[in-house]
């Protein structure tokens, strides 16, 4: 497929592949045409890649991890490296910023401050943790010493969503590259351009050629050839509970693969009676059901509000809800931009049109700008029963649920009858309430008196089909390395 118009800023974008430390087209020479989501406009052609690509890919990643130029190099220079790498997406942030609005549709302002800035700070902060990274020596009995040391699997591919492009990315990469890895990325077939970049940017930071490359192209064929792979070691992957499904099978289907899955959530935010202050909550709750366009894997999709507040909260909620009304990703004063296509937006739509029919609605207009009718504003909907679709399943736009509970048993039962368990929140004056509650909901990371709360130092994942393993934080080490037992017999 190739442009029908040549804008300045599509010549000057490289879709083509990163496979062997260059920049290559795909095998086939097909391309695919990435669309702007805010007006329709074509972006930039991107290699379509194919099966033979990811073949290229996996071999050009084992030639280099058993070449030992970074799996064998020294901790503390691979941690340098990746700081390098840090320091050089900081002075490229206008530009990746940019690009990851321009492809995805959220605002360039939320891009700017919050998606650049924390994919440097991951590899920054896996960049500082490289050499700190110990083994261990247990005990034994006497005559005898054993080490277990932590090695790198080999070929780890990631898969990575459209809704943080560049974050994920760093979530799955720094610790990866860390441990001494060689890495495939698979960027969503939506969202490839900042991928494509940041593969650049690692070789111009030192990362030797192969240990990263990157292969564009669908999911159907990428994500199927990397989860079918026998050379692939591991594979790590954010997306939905569907796909990782599938990913499962593909690895018990060829070399059973290691796997770290996060794959979706139907998150709660549960409102005590009791909280201090119904507005800082109010705003929160907003937050964290519509921020990103409400397309946020953690968002918290469903509140419970105990009754005698119900009234207030939702009439404070309505009026946070403004600060996130879609407008320009390019204007500055906009809450949210795009969805990430119109076809998604048609698939929100029609969650919101049940919700219009099933309860009470407010909000939700689709909005055309631009030429584009991928517009949602937010949407909040009350009065549906417990078991409603939209109680159960990832709408992934910016649509949430709000419903009164007496009792807290209630609450924390309702908050976890899905078959998700990523995250939870709440809010209570309550010490004791926070704890208790809090060890009775079933989640990765339950935010008291915050919203969706996460950071370098802590890990990201969840229970029941929400996936398993973790990202961030030292614990995602783990995905990516296994125990080595050598036993010493010397008396």
């Amino acid at each position: 497929m190739t442009l029908e118009t040549t804008t300045p800023l599509a010549t000057r974008i490289d879709g083509r592949a990163v496979i062997g430390g260059e920049r290559v087209a795909s095998a086939s020479g097909e391309t695919f045409v990435t669309i702007n989501p805010a007006t329709g406009e074509a972006l930039a052609e991107v290699a379509k890649g194919g099966a033979s690509d990811v073949d290229r890919a996996v071999a050009a990643a084992r030639a280099a991890f058993e070449s030992g130029a970074w799996s064998r190099r020294d901790a503390a220079d691979r941690g340098a490296v990746l700081r390098r790498l840090a320091d050089l997406i900081e002075h490229h942030a206008e530009e990746l910023a940019l690009l990851e609005s321009l492809d995805m549709g959220k605002p360039l302002s939320q891009t700017s401050a919050v998606d650049v800035p924390g994919t440097a700070a991951t590899f920054r902060w896996y960049g500082e943790l490289a050499d700190k990274l110990t083994d261990e020596v247990p005990s034994t009995p006497p005559g005898s010493t054993a080490i277990v040391n932590r090695v790198a699997l080999g070929v780890v591919a990631a898969i990575v969503p459209w809704n943080y492009p560049l974050d994920i990315a760093a979530w799955k990469l720094a610790p990866a590259l860390v441990a001494g890895n060689s890495v495939v990325l698979k960027p969503a077939e939506t969202t490839s351009l900042t991928a494509l970049r940041l593969g650049e940017l690692a070789l111009e930071a030192g990362i030797p050629a192969g240990v990263l490359n990157v292969v564009p192209g669908p999911g159907s064929v990428i994500g199927r050839a990397l989860g079918l792979h026998p050379d692939v070691d591991a594979l790590t992957f954010t997306g939905s509970t569907a796909v990782a499904k599938k990913l499962l099978t593909y690895a018990g289907e060829s070399n059973m693969k290691r796997l770290s899955l996060e794959a979706g959530g139907k998150s709660s935010n549960l409102i005590f009676a009791d909280v201090e202050d119904l507005a800082p909550a109010a705003e929160k709750a907003a937050f964290g059901a519509f921020y990103n366009q409400g397309e946020v894997c953690s968002a918290n999709s469903r509140i419970f509000v105990e009754r005698p507040v119900y009234d207030e909260f939702l009439g404070l909620l309505t009026t946070a809800a403004e600060a996130y009304r879609s407008g320009d990703p390019l204007d500055p004063g906009s809450g949210n931009g795009a969805l990430v296509s119109e076809s998604h937006a048609d698939g929100v739509a029609a969650a919101i049109e049940a919700a219009a029919r099933d309860g009470e609605l407010i909000g939700g207009e689709r909005v055309r700008r631009q030429g584009s009718t991928a517009f949602i504003d937010p949407a909040i909907v009350a009065g549906l029963p417990l078991s409603h679709a939209l109680h159960r399943d990832e709408v992934f736009g910016p649509l949430v649920v709000v419903q009164a509970f007496d009792h807290e048993d209630d609450a924390v039962r309702a908050a976890n009858a899905t078959d998700y368990g990523l995250a939870a929140s709440l809010w209570t004056s309550s010490l004791s309430r926070a704890h208790r509650v809090s060890e009775r909901l079933v989640a990765g990371t339950v935010s008291v008196n915050t919203v969706d709360a996460l950071g370098s130092t802590t890990p990201f994942g969840g229970f029941k089909q929400s996936g398993f393993g973790r990202d961030l934080s030292r614990h995602a080490i783990d995905n990516y390395v296994g125990l080595k037992t050598t036993w010493f017999q010397h008396a």
